[in-house]
């Protein structure tokens, strides 16, 4: 065994007497890859460091906040100059107001914005908010589709698209889940027999307008119109989730790509560039129903952290025509080269990008919802992890999730992830 695995075990073996499972998230932990997570020191434009020294190519980003790439020299500037001022003082300030403005310049459908922790705390406080504008309380999520861990949202669906969900987590009540209902990515009849069978009762539908929590699957041409029909005619708010793809796909996220406008959008992960923070926007009429305003309570002593709002409004006001020209360009250059790859070595796997999101899934269907993806080999996603890993290519460590590519990302590095890839790929069946 080499001293690099050696010096990470011994470092799990510390984290897991402190912390539960070893990690403060739970992918951290390689459970979907297995063997020990590599501990990380530091990290630079496209690169990550871990503890012995050794460099990786890193297609996670902080799990997407890094569109610009790590360690930015104007965003680690303008964190200085904030915390020269002070880390937090608990009460309103004026680059809030900028934050909020900038946001509503870009993001097409917000006219008001709450600034919240977190994309958690984001969607938790947007269905509060719906249930209280509407009066009602069900609540129809997609299967596969993550919005945090609020317990409304750890559901998964039954046997067929119109069941009531169950929990996924233990603590998570049947009285909870039981107000939340399960449908079909790309199905828009598993949605309309939803709010057939529960006339009335359905306050919001939440979706990721393009699905990153369950690898990458974007809508199928007219769904997320069909979408904002059908809510339209019951008077049901439509929620965009948008913590992955607000900023990621477009200056105003996946809305503006696909000229959908939602009622209520969450934001997260780019608008902190880095740091921790989130957003809650939306129409004037439902916003103002927030406190102190209105009486639907939302509180947060960190909320508009000075640190944060200097991160992400910075790395925001960096996004112009010229970042996603070279997103792309860089995007489709690794596109091509894995599709070059699986043909040269004839396997069927499926690889699905929309701009700087991708995934490769070790599956030889057509990958259009939640059901579709849990067909992967994830044997073989697991040894292509860990062949990737071994060329210093670091990949998010589970079969279900979104990588990411950042504008620091260089011809030359798109050229070895290729090259890796192809390796990697040769320690797969056919």
């Amino acid at each position: 065994m080499s001293q690099s695995r050696t010096r990470h075990e011994e470092l799990m073996e510390q984290a897991r007497s402190l912390i539960p499972g070893g990690v403060n998230s739970p992918v951290r932990a390689f459970g979907g890859v297995g063997g020990t997570p590599v501990f990380m020191e530091r990290a630079q434009g496209a690169y990550l460091w871990d503890v012995t020294g050794k460099q990786y190519i890193d297609y996670v980003g902080s799990w997407g906040p890094c569109i610009l790439g790590h360690a930015t020299e104007k965003v680690i500037n303008a964190i200085k100059a904030a915390a020269d001022k002070g880390t937090s003082f608990g009460t309103a300030t004026a680059a809030e107001i900028d934050m909020a403005r900038r946001v509503i310049e870009l993001v097409p459908s917000i006219k008001m914005l709450r600034l919240v922790n977190s994309g958690t705390e984001a969607t938790m406080s947007a269905l509060r908010l719906a249930r209280a504008f509407t009066g009602r309380d069900k609540v129809i999520k997609f299967a596969g589709c993550y919005h945090g861990h609020g317990d409304s949202f750890l559901v998964k669906a039954g046997s067929g698209a119109t069941t009531l969900g169950t929990p996924t987590s233990p603590g998570v009540t049947p009285a909870t889940a039981s107000d939340t209902l399960i449908a079909e990515f790309n199905d828009i009849n598993s949605v309309k027999e939803l709010i057939k069978a529960w006339p009335d009762t359905i306050t919001a539908v939440i979706v990721e307008p393009v699905v990153g929590n369950a690898g990458v699957i974007p809508p199928v041409d007219g769904f997320l119109s069909q979408l904002r029909e059908v809510t339209s005619e019951h008077d049901i708010l439509l929620i965009f989730d948008e913590v992955m793809t607000g900023f990621r796909l477009s200056p105003g996220g996946a809305q503006q790509l696909y000229q959908i406008m939602p009622d209520l959008t969450t934001l997260g992960k780019i608008i902190g560039g880095g740091l921790p923070i989130g957003a809650l926007g939306g129409r004037r009429d439902i916003m103002q129903m927030l406190a102190p305003a209105g009486r639907v309570y939302q509180a947060g002593t960190l909320s508009g952290n000075p640190l944060a709002v200097a991160a992400g409004l910075t790395t925001l006001n960096e996004l112009c025509p010229a970042t996603y020209d070279l997103l792309e360009k860089r995007a489709a250059q690794l596109e091509a080269g894995i599709r070059a790859n699986l043909e040269k070595l004839s396997l069927p796997y499926r690889f699905q990008r929309i701009g700087s999101m991708a995934c490769l899934f070790f599956t030889n269907r057509p990958v259009r919802n939640y059901n579709d993806a849990l067909s992967c080999d994830t044997d073989s996603f697991a040894r292509y992890y860990h062949a990737m890993l071994s060329n210093g290519i670091y990949l998010p460590p589970s079969q279900f999730e979104a990588f990411f590519i950042s504008i620091t990302h260089s011809e030359e590095d798109i050229e070895k992830t290729i090259a890796a890839n192809y390796d990697a790929l040769k320690s797969c069946p056919s």
